[in-house]
């Protein structure tokens, strides 16, 4: 049996402390497994004296990530800091410059360096994985990486970040206010302190952006994505969704197109009978359509400890089944220095419509102005609906809620016929504006 693969973890919280937990645990079915035994070697984390609820002894400690990646006896560089810069940079720069293997459950620095280090590890020679940086245990890295070599992808999208689908379908299913759910999500440790990189969308943009680069060949475009959070998101446009036949959830879509490769996240209405909008709580979901494949949906635990240790000790496993001198995968899928350029899409029509949501002054005139502005915007209209609108809003005593239901459309035409309508006299409150997906399959 070949030498044991030392492994060194930079970060001793919750996804830390269970993955020295669980190779402890599973240390001969891993030996069996891999062909060579798993050992722990060294840790890194701030607090030497917190009990972590794992046994350390005999295993070296070392009081910085970056003392670790540069001088400790491992093979494997273990990041889970987190963060896009500081010691989960310069740590996992150190670690591949000194020709270490590295896996790391890292996004938001994979979105910011990961082109730099994947050209670092392919000249070395060494592995990076990531597989627990998106969709925590699911994975959908290695199916894009490596599974569905072959095919032409066409589209990736999903369900990406657990807090924020925790916190929408706990307001539909409760009729709980968006700041109630926020409170009780921060209270069961789904979100944050502060919830702003999750609840406005970056967390799902992060994660967006390299399986758009495994998916599609191009260049890691973190900052090209078209972002919207769910801050937003009201008791009423869930209710109006329901009767609509829709479930609302936070979907990151990348997909590729005549002029380019488009990517967004936003707040979206699927179809109830659709497999996607069934997936509730912290679950994530990622969808991949592709021309040999068809139609791929995977579905899974998104976040928590066990789930991303999970994922983080796979990659671990895939290094101590490697040899050396092997032909090694290239880290995005496609050899860095071959990656394309990344053109943003040109604006186009969206397949699926919107729903608009307007309150506006309960006067006479206003129902055919807001048609007219649709018109005069080429906007072909599925449905206009009257409703009375939600005495919520001190405000809207005397105002009633306009639902609109569009056609395929751009998103330009849309938003030139809102800021018509903003301009008129008898709009309340700002409107909501909401795409709609009807995926092919699910």
């Amino acid at each position: 049996m070949a030498d044991a693969l030392k492994v060194g973890i930079a970060g001793l919280g919750t996804v830390g402390a269970s993955l020295v937990r669980i190779i402890g645990a599973r240390a001969k079915e891993l030996s069996i497994t891999c062909g060579r035994a798993i050992e722990i070697t060294a840790v890194s984390a701030r607090d030497r004296s917190r009990d972590r609820g794992v046994d350390l002894s005999g295993i070296t400690w070392f009081d910085t990530p970056d003392a670790m990646a540069q001088e400790a006896d491992i093979d494997v560089f273990v990041e889970l800091i987190g963060g896009a810069e500081g010691a989960a940079d310069t740590s996992v720069r150190a670690a591949l410059r000194r020709g270490l293997h590295v896996v790391t459950a890292n996004k938001a620095l994979l979105a910011r360096h990961g082109m730099e280090f994947a050209a670092l590890a392919e000249d070395k020679g060494v592995l990076l994985n990531f597989e627990a940086a998106v969709a925590g245990g699911i994975p959908v890295i290695k199916a894009l990486r490596e599974s569905l070599t072959g095919n032409k992808v066409s589209r990736v999208y999903g369900i990406m970040n657990g807090t924020c689908n925790y916190i929408l379908t706990r307001m539909e299913k409760e009729g709980l206010t968006f700041e109630d759910c926020l409170k009780e999500a921060q209270r069961l440790g789904y979100a944050e302190a502060d919830p702003a990189f999750d609840i406005e969308g970056n967390d799902t943009a992060h994660k967006l952006a390299i399986l758009t680069t495994l998916a599609f060949g191009t260049q890691i475009a973190a900052d090209q994505i078209y972002l919207e959070g769910i801050s937003n998101i009201s008791i009423e446009d869930i209710g109006a969704a329901a009767d609509l036949g829709y479930r609302i959830k936070l979907l990151g879509v990348a997909q590729r197109t005549e002029s380019g490769i488009e990517q967004r996240v936003h707040p979206t209405m699927v179809p109830r009978d659709s497999v996607i909008a069934q997936v509730d709580g912290v679950t994530n979901a990622v969808a991949i359509e592709s021309d040999i494949l068809g139609e791929l949906l995977m579905v899974g635990p998104g976040a928590g400890g066990d789930a991303t240790a999970s994922a983080v000790l796979g990659d671990i496993a895939d290094i101590a089944k490697s040899r050396p001198g092997e032909q090694r995968v290239p880290v995005l899928g496609t050899p860095a220095k071959a990656l394309a350029p990344y053109v943003r899409a040109r604006m186009r029509s969206h397949e699926g419509g919107y729903f608009i949501r307007l309150t506006v002054a309960d006067r006479t005139g206003v129902f055919a102005s807001v048609a007219s502005r649709m018109a005069e915007n080429n906007i072909s209209l599925e449905s206009i609906v009257q409703r009375a609108a939600s005495q919520t809003v001190a405000e809207a005593r005397d105002s009633k809620t306009i639902i609109l239901v569009t056609h395929a459309t751009t998103e330009e035409s849309v938003r030139n016929a809102v800021a018509a309508i903003k301009a008129e006299s008898y709009l309340v409150g700002e409107p909501q504006v909401i795409r709609i997906e009807r995926p092919k399959a699910f």
